[in-house]
């Protein structure tokens, strides 16, 4: 892949916003040795939670799709700040993700989904990574979704 991680997902008409602060007493970004992981990132712009429900009640699959992406794109931010930027990523290893689901939803991964493509989207094949997708009763805020990404990096 000749375009910079940056450039990719300026195609897709997004950029990487700043690196959410931790809302409790946890990091919200972890590095030891090679590896990194996230804590658990919301769909947030800035302070504000922007899909809040369940998906399959309040919130349509597509939304949650929309949701898993800028979670995601919050946790690419985490992973920036800790590896010294994208470029400094190997890998993506493994995306952990909660779906805040109403009775009998039980399109996870098409949710999830949202934020996996975009992961192979930046990284072409160095973005192909272990996952879980679960659905859940409730997420902190009332978000749809939650998610948690690990990266080796350089």
């Amino acid at each position: 892949m000749s375009q910079t991680i940056a450039e990719r997902l300026q195609d897709l008409g997004l950029e990487l916003p700043h690196a959410p602060e931790a809302v409790g007493a946890y990091v919200p970004v972890l590095r030891t040795g090679n590896l990194i992981m996230t804590s658990g990132q919301l769909p947030t712009i800035g302070k504000e939670l922007t899909f809040q429900g369940k998906v399959g009640q309040q919130l349509t699959k597509e939304d949650g799709r929309n949701a898993a992406q800028l979670a995601c794109l919050n946790a690419l931010a985490q992973l920036d700040k800790a590896a010294g930027g994208l470029e400094n990523i190997v890998r993506i290893i493994r995306l952990e993700g909660f779906v805040q689901s109403a009775d009998g939803f039980t399109e996870q991964p098409y949710v999830m989904n949202g934020a996996s493509e975009l992961l192979i989207h930046l990284f072409g094949d160095h973005g192909r990574h272990t996952r879980f997708a679960v659905g859940c009763n409730e997420l902190p805020l009332n978000a749809a979704v939650e998610l948690a990404l690990w990266a080796e990096v350089a």
